[in-house]
């Protein structure tokens, strides 16, 4: 998985459709999610498309595997979770994810529908590094 500065270097050169393209390949380079996994208990409330987040690793070294139905949703959650990929559980709950995302400018790039659920990603994200940390 690329790094955050990386894609957001590559984001910064390209604009409207092109920087929708990107999220979809994001979403494309995410590591593949079984369907066992897509479960209720991995599914992100209050997104407009369906998500799941599914945490594996240690406090060492987080690791997150994550899908989405919607092809510009799932490269969002790439975003999220490349902010966060492999890093130490206390880093990452610690960490101000909202921050690292804000030169991808969500809000104004996509709809409010498609951004809704980002914080909601970001809070299970943090609740899982926090709960593995401690």
């Amino acid at each position: 998985m690329r790094t955050l500065d990386d894609i957001a270097e590559e984001y910064d050169f390209l604009e409207g459709d092109e920087r929708y393209r990107l999220l979809i390949e994001l979403g494309r380079e995410l590591e593949d999610m079984p369907a066992a996994l897509q479960t209720d208990a991995t599914l992100v409330r209050g997104c407009s498309a369906q998500v799941w987040v599914y945490p594996t690793g240690d406090a060492a070294k987080l690791h997150f595997l994550a899908d989405s139905n919607a092809a510009i949703t799932k490269g969002i959650v790439a975003l999220v979770i490349a902010a966060v990929q492999d890093k130490p559980a206390d880093e990452v709950a610690q960490m101000d994810i909202a921050a690292a995302l804000a030169p991808f400018d969500l809000k104004n790039q996509l709809s409010s529908n498609r951004t809704q659920g980002v914080p909601n990603m970001i809070a299970l994200v943090q609740e899982h590094a926090a709960r593995i940390a401690a």
